[in-house]
């Protein structure tokens, strides 16, 4: 999605979302993530937009096309949206000018921003931790020739994957306790809503590294420390028919689309 056009870019978002809502997950699960995610794509790529990205027309004058009765112009405008000034009383608002750049910029930004997030977070909710870390490591294991840990680096991301819903339920705690004790930032003022924010992350950290800890010895008593072999990850749908197949399809479809993406990948 790094290189590719406008129109390659905001199918994939289409498809991320059309993916999303044909995997028969809850929507409970889902759609506050993407609302949010949508809102504050929508907020880049709009701030893209409207931020200069060139001084060409400051650095070149380009002569009107009045000063040649018979010339007919010609082409694509480069401007697209031209608004202002707006005279607001004494102020002065604009002009608020969107050129073909600013346009494809705010676009790429935009679907940047929603295919990387949310693609990852698709993954993360359809895929177990235990699949993907097997998977990783089966990538990873001609890596072993190099002497290179891939099973400790496989084992340190499972890890990471099954602490991640813990922070996420520290964070809500906090702030369903937070919610409990109704607390008004306007009566606090600014520096009052500054501690109490500086406490609560303070004391969201502590309880993190409480968690971290706790798990550190849960570990290393019921395993003796020993990490856990990437061949018990394997999960027992892989050989299933069903999954075969699925894989074989996705395979084809993935090439079919590099193959697509080769030919029309300006766009």
């Amino acid at each position: 999605p790094v290189l590719a056009g406008t129109l390659w870019r905001s199918g994939l978002v289409l498809g991320l979302l059309l993916l999303t809502f044909l995997s028969l997950l809850p929507p409970r699960i889902w759609w506050r993530s993407v609302l949010w995610l949508l809102i504050i794509s929508l907020i880049v790529g709009l701030l893209a937009m409207f931020l200069p990205t060139s001084e060409e027309s400051i650095l070149f004058n380009v002569r009107s096309t009045w000063e040649l009765p018979n010339a007919i112009p010609s082409g694509v405008s480069w401007e697209i949206i031209n608004l202002g000034p707006i005279y607001i009383g004494e102020f002065e608002i604009g002009p608020l000018l969107i050129d073909r750049r600013s346009w494809e910029l705010g676009i790429k930004t935009s679907t940047l921003l929603f295919t990387v997030v949310h693609s990852v977070n698709l993954m993360l909710l359809t895929t177990p931790p235990e699949d993907l870390v097997w998977a990783l490591s089966w990538f990873l294991r001609p890596l072993a020739i190099l002497r290179l840990p891939a099973d400790r680096i496989s084992f340190q991301l499972l890890l990471a994957l099954r602490f991640l819903p813990l922070v996420q339920e520290e964070l809500q705690n906090l702030l369903k306790s937070l919610a409990t004790r109704a607390v008004d930032f306007r009566l606090l003022g600014i520096k009052g809503s500054l501690r109490v924010f500086l406490s609560l992350g303070e004391r969201f950290l502590a309880n993190i590294l409480l968690r971290a800890e706790q798990g550190a010895e849960a570990l290393l008593v019921r395993n003796r420390g020993l990490m856990i072999p990437s061949e018990k990850l394997r999960s027992d749908q892989i050989g299933h028919s069903g999954t075969l197949w699925l894989n074989i399809i996705s395979g084809i479809a993935l090439v079919f689309t590099v193959f697509i993406r080769h030919k029309y990948g300006e766009f």
